[in-house]
């Protein structure tokens, strides 16, 4: 995949990607989009960089912005603040940043990386640490394979700074959410700082490419008034890593529990089915992210696959903060590449650590 300039006729199908592999989380990625817009608008040169073309001395960044979604709706994220802690982090390891890469892929903090490549004239690598979007820092492919999170620079919108260095990525996210908590439970951050050689090899690549070619295959399904969720499958069967993709429920909104707490938007939503599943329930529990998906005693998904739930008519992706009472929509489930499924990777985010029952089966056996 060649090295590419984002542009805004690009932007519409990346931001719906991005809030499709934000599986509910990782901040809605509008007002990220908004920010972005105004940046190309403006004129800005934004690079996304093939991870090939790294090289293995390049000095790579994360930068992120941290908290719960629902707070994220009202507090919006501060560019400026994000661009002083890639300058701080910069400062504690004395080195300057040659390329930056999004911490997740999915929601907000998709888009965020670009509008930093944007003020600062840093590539932005095509990849990202989640190919999705996690609740916690330190569930990141980069960590789960030996880069460590610390040292960790959040700062606030009031200039606020802290620098968490952690004997370990986990320890990294303890003490972080609680500065992030006091920030207002948003913040934002730089981690996960690294080599070239380490963003190839730890990485989930190529997944700035997949949020544009998820958002095109809805759109180009819509225009020609085809089925955008037939699109969709369609899309995942051919694309580059040929991955497992189909409808797990259609229903309607029938009961909400949504709390902000503990830095997260945590709780449950109850689908009444309707058509194929009239008769039926779904209920789905997320932190941030949808994680389970349950039939009954029947488990339809469950992390680190993915769970989405697109409006019924459209297939636009609802985020868990958008979630409302008799919204009618339809569930899709959708596989991850290997990179997140080998027992070091499961170990950090798979279904045990989020205290569901049940073994980790890929969606695509479980279906």
């Amino acid at each position: 995949m060649p090295t590419m300039k984002m542009h805004l006729d690009l932007l519409p199908d990346f931001l719906r990607g991005t809030a499709f592999l934000g599986t509910g989380g990782g901040g809605d990625p509008y007002v990220g989009g908004l920010i972005l817009r105004q940046k190309l608008e403006e004129g800005a040169d934004i690079t996304i960089m093939d991870p090939m073309e790294l090289d293995d001395d390049d000095f790579v960044v994360s930068v992120a912005n941290m908290g719960a979604p629902t707070v994220m709706v009202e507090k919006i994220p501060s560019a400026h603040a994000m661009v002083e802690c890639l300058r701080s982090i910069e400062r504690e390891l004395d080195r300057k940043a040659t390329a930056l890469i999004a911490a997740e892929a999915g929601g907000i903090n998709g888009t965020l990386p670009m509008v930093i490549g944007a003020m600062t004239g840093l590539p932005v690598v095509d990849g990202d640490g989640m190919g999705r979007a996690f609740p916690e820092l330190q569930m990141c492919t980069f960590g789960v394979y030996g880069v460590p999170a610390s040292p960790i620079v959040l700062r606030d919108e009031h200039g606020n700074e802290v620098i968490v260095r952690a004997r370990s990525n986990l320890e990294s996210e303890w003490f972080a959410r609680v500065v992030c908590t006091r920030m207002g439970t948003k913040s934002e951050i730089a981690l996960y700082a690294m080599s070239g050689k380490e963003a190839k090899e730890t990485g989930v690549l190529y997944t700035t490419t997949l949020a544009m070619e998820i958002g095109r295959s809805i759109r180009e399904a819509r225009e020609t008034q085809s089925d955008p969720f037939a699109g969709l499958q369609h899309y995942f069967r051919t694309s580059r890593d040929k991955r497992f993709c189909t409808v797990l429920f259609e229903g309607k909104v029938v009961d909400l529990l949504r709390e902000t707490t503990s830095g997260w938007a945590i709780g449950r939503v109850i689908f009444e089915g309707i058509g194929t599943n009239t008769g039926q329930q779904l209920e789905v529990r997320f932190q941030n992210e949808f994680l389970v998906a349950q039939q009954g005693e029947r488990t339809l998904g469950m992390v680190p696959d993915l769970i989405c739930i697109l409006d019924q008519e459209n297939a636009e992706p609802i985020t868990t903060e958008g979630l409302k009472y008799g919204q009618r929509v339809r569930v899709v489930g959708v596989s991850v590449p290997p990179v997140m499924r080998t027992p070091e990777a499961l170990a950090v985010f798979g279904p045990k650590y989020f205290g569901i029952a049940d073994v980790y089966t890929p969606i695509e056996e479980l279906v």
